[in-house]
């Protein structure tokens, strides 16, 4: 938090100018003109926020609510890492603002919202340039009134709110690990308990996306569609550095279509596409090998896509890894077709690596028959991970429902996920032949579950070995 109302404002050690007369004071607070801004119009998604919050409201009757957004993070000294608001403020609020929090307290028919945010840098006591939060030194914040008028939701000064919560009387739930001033003023208010229930509802709540919500995955998904178009075209180039010509790549695209990335962009060329999450970036990008690019475009209401392509870095796919290719594709085609409403959530997994399975029986890596090898899970040495996994506001979204409504849930129209089979065949791995070693390879799309099937997101890059070898072709001309 910063300063409260009528503290004396913060100093810099080591300031330059470790004084203020009274001259330069009175000077500071004059000349400015009126920066209030006009015609404001609410957030898109205000009226799905406030279906939320009516839907938290009735499955915790009685009981104050509180859900923070976050501090910023110290990155080294007085710099701080770019803020990004908790998952659960932002879906419950469509505000992005360090500090803020909102609280939902209990009133005879159900809640009263309210949205507690940094107010206006204060001018009169110098503030607004002395402060290493005022606005001359980050930029113009939101009136609490706009922000009313933005969020539909009314606005109080967050810096009165720690005390107001220590006075609170009646059972109390927040959304732990994002503001330690809110939980210090809770600390004897709250269980662990009772706070995880609140953590797993509203991870549970976001599983079926609303329209809005649909709309911001597609935005997402064909941004990144467009930045592996991007990183395709210079492909020449990151043979000439590394792959963080790659990161830095579809990086640019991220910040000037959206939001950020959505998570570390996975660009693992050649035997690195073996590390699931290699995010060090710093490897050599050859001409022969293989490209695996997980990568995923932020929206600016912090919606994200989650999308996976390997491509062959001189745009041909030599005989083996095409073998390897394929069989990755057509599991990932057995695991989307079996996205559909009312199936178990499981099928999907189930099907690809049954496929994959039968690869590897085929290929005469491991001993079958098919059954067995899924039984004692042996195909895991080279398939290694789950084979997708529900996404949205956060990549792995929905990561604290309970298990039986998700894993072992059953699907439903709207529930968005990613099916992305892999094959990896380590570097060192002398179970396999040497030709197989270091080559991996993973396929993921983005699938909404629909009415009658599913729809992919994704379906704009293509997938099948000879469309991504024609797409390539195409795009380097």
């Amino acid at each position: 938090m910063t300063d409260s109302p009528g503290e004396p404002v913060r100093q810099r050690k080591n300031d330059l100018y470790p004084g203020v007369s009274d001259e330069l004071a009175e000077n500071m607070k004059c000349g400015w003109a009126d920066t209030k801004a006009h015609d404001l119009q609410q957030v898109p998604q205000a009226a799905h926020t406030a279906a939320r919050r009516a839907a938290l409201s009735a499955r915790f009757p009685g009981e104050r609510l509180v859900v923070p957004a976050g501090n910023l993070k110290t990155r080294s000294n007085d710099t701080e890492y770019a803020f990004r608001a908790s998952t659960e403020y932002a879906y419950l609020t469509g505000d992005q603002t360090h500090d803020g929090v909102l609280v939902l307290e209990p009133v005879q028919d159900g809640h009263r919202a309210t949205i507690h945010l940094l107010p206006r840098s204060n001018r009169e006591n110098g503030e607004f340039w002395l402060d290493d939060m005022g606005e001359l030194w980050v930029g113009r914040r939101h009136s609490l009134t706009e922000a009313e008028q933005l969020l539909g939701i009314p606005a109080k000064d967050v810096r009165e709110l720690p005390e107001q919560l220590k006075q609170a009387t009646g059972p109390v739930r927040n959304v732990r690990g994002h503001d330690p001033v809110i939980e210090s003023a809770l600390t004897d208010k709250v269980t662990k308990e009772r706070d995880e229930e609140l953590r797993v509802y509203l991870s549970e709540a976001r599983a079926v996306k609303d329209d809005f919500e649909i709309g911001e995955l597609q935005k997402a998904v064909d941004s990144t569609v467009r930045g592996f178009e991007d990183v395709v075209k210079v492909l020449d180039k990151a043979e000439a550095t590394s792959e963080r010509y790659i990161e830095g790549t579809f990086f640019l695209r991220a910040r000037v279509d959206g939001n950020d990335v959505g998570y570390g962009s996975i660009c693992a060329a050649g035997p690195h596409a073996c590390t699931l999450h290699w995010v060090r970036n710093d490897g050599d990008v050859r001409s022969g090998d293989l490209l695996l690019l997980d990568a995923g475009v932020e929206t600016h209401s912090l919606y994200t896509a989650d999308v996976t392509r390997t491509l062959p870095i001189n745009g041909r796919f030599t005989d083996v890894q095409r073998k390897i290719y394929d069989a990755v594709y057509e599991a990932q085609e057995a695991g989307i077709a079996a996205v559909k409403p009312g199936a178990a959530y499981r099928d999907f997994h189930d099907a690809a690596q049954r496929v994959l399975a039968e690869k590897l029986v085929e290929w005469g890596l491991v001993e079958g028959p098919v059954a067995r090898v899924l039984e004692l899970g042996l195909q895991r040495r080279w398939t290694l991970h789950g084979t997708g996994h529900m996404f949205g506001m956060d990549v792995h979204d929905c990561a604290a429902a309970r298990t039986e409504a998700y894993v072992d849930g059953t699907l439903e129209p709207g529930v968005c996920l990613t099916v992305e089979p892999g094959l990896y065949f380590q570097a060192d791995d002398l179970t396999v032949p040497e030709e197989y070693r270091g080559i991996g390879v993973r396929i993921e799309d983005d699938i909404l579950v629909t009415e009658d099937g599913n729809r992919n997101l994704s379906e704009a890059l293509p997938r099948r070995s000879d469309q991504v070898e024609a797409w390539m072709a195409a795009l380097k001309g």
